[in-house]
C-alpha cells in the first residue's frame, strides 16, 4: 500500500500527547496535514503509513502540544524591569498607569510583537490578553501567527484608546466584527480590568455583550485582601459575590489570579462553570499571596495557568511558570504531593484551552486537534537523561530547548529562527521605543 500525503510528519524520542488517557510515547511519530493533527501513533507506523517533510530529522526530541498562556498584557513587554519590588497597588497606580496613558498604536503594537517572539520562542502556542488598544494588539498577534483571545481592557476612566465607556463599547464591537471576519485563529474577549476600576454597568453591559456574542468575559479578581476589603467598603461584599449579585458569574466567566478566595466560593465558582487563570509568578513578585490552586483543582474549579504582564512577571513563557506553580504549593503547603507535575502540565495545556472555550482539543496531539505543536531538543544537559518526561518539562526545561512552535500545521520558528517576524527589525523598533519609555517614566517620577 503506498503512503498517505500528509504536510508534515514529526519523528519524537517522546511525545507527549496530552490526550484523555495522558499517554506518552517513546519512539513517536505524528503526521500533520492542512492544519490539523493527521496521526499520532510509534514512528515506524507512521513513517510507513504516511509521506511528508520531516521536520527537523536525525534529532533527539521532546514532542508536546503548544503551551497555553490563559492570562497576560502584552504590550507591557515595553515596562519589564521598569518598577519591581513593590506591592500591588502602588506598582499599579505609581508607575505602571502613568506610562500606560503614553502609548500609542505604534507601541501597542510592537510591545505586542515583542511579546508574540518571545512566547514564541519558548513555546507558548495560544494566549489571552487583555489590554487597550486592543485593534493593534490583535494586528500583532495576526502577524505572528500565534492563536489568541484579544480583549480590550475596560476601564472606569480615560486612556489612549478611549475617552468614556461608550467609546470603549465601540472599540469592543469592532473587535467582535473582526472576529466575525478576520482570522479563525483569533477571538475577541470581554475584558472588564478589576471590580476597583469599574462601574456595576460597566460589568453587566460587558457581560451583557459576552452572553450577546456567545464570549468569555475575564477580570482581575480576588488578586489581593486589600482589593477585597476596599470592594467590601464600597459594595458590601467580596469581590466574587460582588459580581455574582450582578449576574456576571457563569460558564462565561474567567477570574484572572483568585488569589482572596474562600473554600465556599471555591464551590460557588465551581458550580458556576467558571474558571481562574493561576498565575503563580507575579502574584509571589507582587506579594499579592497565594491562590489556593490544589484547592481549586480538588473542589472541580476550571483552572489554567498564566504569567500576568512582563512588566510583573517579569517573563512570558511558561515552562518557568510551571515549575513556580508545582513548587510554590508544595512549600506553602507542605505537601509534596500537591500540584504534581501531570496536574501542572494540564493547566498549561489542555485544561487551561478548555478555560478558555477553544476549540476541542486543543491543548492536545490527537487525531483531529489543531496542530499546536512544540519540539524540545532532548541532548541539552539540563533534559539528560530522561525517564519521565513530564517531569522534565515541569522540573527541567527552562524554555530554551523548544527548537521548533507550529500553530495550525504552520512552522513559526525553527532552530534559531522567526518564519513570520522580523525580529532584527524588531529588535531595533523595541530599542527606540525603549529610550521613549524610559523618559517618560523620568517625567512621571
Amino acid at each position: 500500500m503506498n503512503p498517505s500525503s500528509c504536510d508534515y510528519i514529526i519523528h519524537a524520542a517522546w511525545l507527549i500527547t496530552q490526550d484523555h488517557e495522558r499517554r506518552v510515547i517513546e519512539n513517536a511519530g505524528v503526521a500533520v496535514s492542512n492544519g490539523r493533527i493527521l496521526d499520532v501513533g510509534v514512528w515506524d507506523d507512521i513513517n510507513r503509513e504516511y509521506e511528508g517533510d520531516e521536520l527537523l530529522p536525525g534529532r533527539e526530541l521532546l514532542v508536546m502540544p503548544g503551551l497555553v498562556n490563559a492570562h497576560t498584557h502584552a504590550p507591557m513587554t515595553l515596562f519589564r524591569g521598569l518598577a519591581d519590588d513593590l506591592p500591588l497597588m502602588e506598582w499599579l497606580q505609581t508607575h505602571v498607569f502613568p506610562v500606560e496613558q503614553k502609548h500609542t498604536p505604534e507601541s501597542v503594537y510592537f510591545g505586542a510583537l515583542l511579546a508574540c517572539a518571545e512566547m514564541t520562542r519558548f513555546g507558548v502556542t495560544t494566549f489571552c490578553d487583555m489590554h487597550f488598544m486592543a485593534a493593534d494588539v490583535w494586528k500583532a498577534v495576526d502577524d505572528s501567527g500565534l492563536r489568541a483571545l484579544v480583549g480590550e481592557a475596560i476601564f472606569g476612566f480615560p486612556n489612549p484608546s478611549y475617552a468614556n465607556f461608550e467609546e470603549a463599547c465601540i472599540a469592543v464591537e469592532h473587535l467582535i466584527f473582526k472576529h466575525h471576519g478576520g482570522s479563525s485563529r483569533i477571538a475577541p474577549i470581554l475584558a472588564p480590568h478589576s471590580v476597583y476600576t469599574t462601574t456595576p454597568d460597566m460589568l453587566t453591559t460587558t457581560y451583557q455583550y459576552a452572553e450577546d456574542n456567545n464570549l468569555k468575559w475575564m477580570i482581575h479578581l480576588a488578586e489581593t485582601q486589600a482589593e477585597t476589603a476596599e470592594c467590601v467598603q464600597k459594595h458590601g461584599k467580596r469581590p466574587l459575590a460582588y459580581i455574582d449579585s450582578l449576574g456576571c458569574l457563569g460558564p462565561r466567566t474567567v477570574i484572572a489570579h483568585g488569589v482572596d478566595l474562600e473554600p465556599d466560593e471555591l464551590d460557588r465558582i465551581a458550580k458556576a462553570g467558571a474558571g481562574v487563570v493561576h498565575c503563580p509568578k507575579s502574584n509571589m513578585k507582587l506579594a499579592s499571596g497565594v491562590a489556593p490552586a490544589p484547592a481549586m483543582r480538588a473542589r472541580g474549579v476550571r483552572t489554567a495557568l498564566g504569567t500576568d504582564g512582563a512588566a510583573s512577571n517579569n517573563t512570558l513563557g511558561l515552562f518557568t511558570e510551571m515549575r513556580y506553580a508545582a513548587l510554590l504549593h508544595k512549600a506553602h503547603t507542605r505537601d509534596a504531593t500537591v500540584m504534581d507535575a501531570q496536574s501542572v502540565l494540564d493547566i498549561a495545556t489542555c485544561e487551561g484551552a478548555r478555560v478558555l472555550g477553544l476549540e476541542k482539543g486543543t491543548g492536545a496531539i490527537t487525531p483531529g486537534s489543531p496542530a499546536d505543536i512544540i519540539a524540545l531538543d532532548l541532548t541539552r544537559p539540563n533534559l539528560r537523561p530522561c525517564y519521565n518526561p513530564v517531569s522534565h518539562v515541569v522540573y527541567a526545561a527552562e524554555g530554551g530547548e523548544v527548537c521548533m512552535t507550529m500553530v495550525a500545521g504552520e512552522v513559526l520558528y525553527k532552530d534559531g529562527a522567526f518564519t513570520r517576524i522580523d525580529y532584527p527589525a524588531l529588535l531595533d523598533r523595541i530599542r527606540t521605543l525603549g529610550g521613549w519609555v524610559r523618559e517618560i517614566n523620568r517625567g512621571s517620577a
